[in-house]
């Protein structure tokens, strides 16, 4: 990029150009020319926080499937919002999803607002989401600006100010290249163009229609960019699940809290996780059925939350009389552990503790395999 080659509005022009060619096929996605539906398009924004367009696929079409509209899933019980949710990860995003849509139904009487103040003051969207919802689905010159945008903007521009720190001059210029016309296309172009061309590793910068204005690709360094400051390593975390089974090989289930890390969801009982790791004392505390002989599986289940890392020791114990364990919960038969909303932390821990009780076999045959990856 030259001085004699700014990034402004001809650029976005240049961009929609090549979003007319190349726009991915989303099913959250209007047609070319048609409207965008804002519940489509705020619960494809919600549930693409922090993850992949592939994860979320699948997942977008069943809620849509079970609650098509925002009173809907607005009726819907919590529970069976977040058993719909399980596996997507970042479960605070299930309950700010479930709460938005109430009040956008008491509030707003089923209509999203346009505006980006007014987006904002729901649950759960902050400045990219709600920049993204007024921009698509209300066609709003508003800027959102998401990781491939930073991405994007930063190869343009070279810029060598590490993230977070260059948000700012970043989201600036963004702005500066949005056209006068379509800023709902404009921003998904920008995503479309970071998420196929312009990709973390090995970006196609032949393919690129701002090639020729890019300073990072003319440098030979656009994987250089965005600079980001090194993270600190996670700490490890530690903690014990128990997995309880009866005569009949269900698995005793329980709720966690409602608020906190994977608040609201299903469970097996668990002792508190920290750098530690549970005492004694805490490890009775937690456990379902201290009576019981519990045995402990050779290696512990790992997991990988944002901010730390987790080892938990699994050990298991039969129920052989009928019974119930201390505290609230629900015998699961086994045959329908995999449908019963458990996050992807609990699905590897009961996958581990079936595995070992030599159900692989039987579970693999019934189409309930729970995946340990």
């Amino acid at each position: 990029m030259t001085e004699t080659a700014p990034i402004d509005g001809a650029l976005g022009a240049r961009l929609l150009a090549w979003y007319d060619r190349a726009a991915r096929v989303l099913p959250w996605r209007a047609p070319s020319g048609t409207r965008q539906d804002p519940y489509r398009v705020w619960l494809s924004e919600m549930m693409l926080q922090q993850t992949t367009v592939a994860a979320v696929g699948p997942y977008f079409r069943r809620f849509l499937s079970r609650w098509p509209d925002i009173a809907a899933l607005a009726a819907a019980p919590r529970e069976e919002v977040l058993r719909e949710w399980a596996g997507l990860g970042y479960y605070a995003r299930a309950r700010n999803l479930h709460d938005c849509a109430r009040r956008v139904v008491a509030e707003h009487g089923g209509r999203f607002p346009t505006t980006v103040p007014e987006l904002r003051a729901l649950p759960g969207i902050g400045p990219y989401t709600a920049g993204a919802i007024a921009a698509i689905a209300f066609d709003a010159r508003e800027v959102a600006v998401d990781g491939n945008v930073e991405r994007v903007v930063s190869r343009l521009a070279a810029i060598t100010t590490p993230l977070p720190q260059a948000k700012a001059g970043i989201r600036a210029l963004a702005g500066a290249m949005m056209p006068t016309v379509r800023p709902g296309d404009f921003a998904q172009a920008m995503m479309d163009l970071g998420a196929t061309v312009c990709t973390p590793r090995g970006p196609s910068c032949p393919a690129c229609p701002l090639r020729d204005v890019c300073r990072a690709a003319a440098s030979g360094e656009a994987e250089r960019y965005p600079v980001k400051l090194a993270k600190p390593p996670r700490p490890l975390r530690r903690g014990v699940a128990f997995v309880l089974r009866d005569a009949a090989g269900a698995v005793w289930l329980t709720r966690r809290p409602p608020t906190g890390l994977l608040g609201g969801m299903v469970q097996v009982p668990t002792t508190a996780w920290s750098e530690a790791g549970p005492d004694g004392a805490a490890r009775r505390a937690a456990c379902p059925a201290p009576e019981l002989d519990w045995r402990a599986l050779p290696d512990p289940v790992r997991h990988v939350f944002t901010h730390f890392e987790l080892d938990l020791a699994v050990v298991t114990a039969c129920m052989a009389e009928a019974g119930m364990p201390d505290g609230e919960g629900r015998w699961c038969p086994a045959e329908d552990v995999s449908g019963a909303g458990l996050p992807s932390l609990f699905r590897k821990v009961v996958g581990a503790a079936l595995e070992a009780a030599g159900d692989g076999a039987a579970r693999r045959r019934r189409g309930t395999r729970l995946s340990r990856r």
